[in-house]
């Protein structure tokens, strides 16, 4: 395995380390579904001011329940967004259009999008927006953010939306949140544990509150739709298989998540008796000079190195290398001590049988 191409924006699903060491680089789809789950939250935000939810089951059972007690415009309302990134600033723009306020946290500081507001903590924001949605990444520091204290802070009759990991809300406080009324209405699009395909299995098997959830009134239940949409699964493909060519054929690790990231120029067809060395190594001491020194017989067009913890990854092109040479090259840099793995990749003709037969060979032994 050489690289692993994730279709979605999580990449909790890849023991990321252990590839890294392994010299398998993972990318990912960070930015192709944004506006699809930022139009989501506006739905949610719409639906639980104005009950849709509740109001279409009863209809549903055949009940005419025709009410304004509690269903609210949106505009004039304040949203407070916890995390402003691809996702957070889009839905910015978009609640604006619509009339409404916006606040946001972020752990670091990012400029603003029209007239939205960085507040200074969580507990600014929880008791300052009516609405409250959550787009942040799950890691040690967000697990457990929104808990019975935070929904405390909320203000009396907000509403709560959750479409990033599940792990980042503590269902249960919720759930008693809805119960007592301190909440108005919540949307969840993601859960602790979730089935591993469609059909039945969304129940207490997957956690004690579920039960609690499914008796909650104005609560919108969704299977982790967020990113479903004909538009962005198209973009995905896109997106992802375009990193994972762009590795296998030139060896660019722009956008990866567990690699540094590195890049040069394409070889193309005109660079006569060229090949790209992508050496993935330990990041040691000593070996940019075992390496030049192994190169140092030949041209050395360009070259960049970088390294991630205690991974490195160096990329160079040397040009006029004679068929007779590769090996040689290829033994050399895959013998050195910190070697995780090596690929030579070339685009001249001169080179093209030897290397697909070379290449499919040795890398699989290394």
């Amino acid at each position: 395995m050489v690289v692993i191409g994730c279709f979605c924006i999580g990449t909790n699903q890849v023991d990321l380390t252990h590839a890294a060491k392994k010299g398998i680089s993972v990318f990912n789809s960070p930015f192709s579904n944004s506006r699809s789950v930022a139009e989501l939250v506006i739905s949610e935000i719409i639906a639980l001011s104005r009950q849709i939810v509740d109001r279409s089951n009863e209809m549903h059972q055949g009940i005419w329940q025709k009410v304004s007690k509690g269903c609210w415009e949106i505009r004039g309302k304040t949203l407070g967004i916890v995390g402003y990134g691809h996702i957070g600033s889009q839905l910015s723009v978009l609640a604006e259009a619509f009339g409404m306020s916006v606040i946001y946290y972020d752990v670091i500081p990012i400029m603003p999008l029209g007239s939205a507001r960085q507040v200074e903590s969580l507990e600014d924001l929880l008791r300052n927006a009516d609405f409250v949605t959550l787009h942040v990444p799950e890691i040690p520091d967000t697990i457990g953010m929104m808990g019975t204290e935070e929904f405390s802070q909320m203000k009396q009759g907000a509403y709560f939306i959750n479409n990033a990991r599940g792990k980042v809300v503590d269902l249960a406080a919720m759930a008693s949140s809805l119960e007592s009324g301190q909440l108005a209405g919540a949307a969840i699009d993601v859960f602790p544990k979730e089935p591993g395909s469609n059909g039945p299995g969304f129940n207490d098997s997957l956690g004690e509150f579920i039960p609690r959830l499914h008796r909650c009134k104005n609560l919108i239940l969704t299977p982790h739709i967020g990113g479903s949409t004909e538009e962005a699964q198209r973009a995905i493909g896109s997106e992802v298989a375009t990193a994972l060519t762009r590795y296998l054929n030139y060896g660019t690790t722009l956008g990866a998540v567990n690699f540094p990231e590195v890049d040069l120029r394409a070889i193309t067809t005109q660079d006569e008796r060229h090949i790209r060395i992508c050496h993935v190594h330990r990041n040691e001491p000593g070996v940019l000079k075992r390496i030049n020194e192994i190169l140092g017989g030949h041209n050395i067009e360009k070259q960049f190195s970088d390294s991630k913890g205690d991974i490195a990854y160096l990329m160079a092109d040397i040009s006029k290398v004679g068929e007779e040479e590769v090996e040689a090259i290829y033994t050399s840099i895959s013998k050195t001590p910190a070697n995780i793995l090596t690929r030579l990749l070339c685009e001249s003709f001169f080179f093209s049988f030897f290397f697909f037969f070379f290449f499919s060979c040795s890398t699989c032994e290394r």
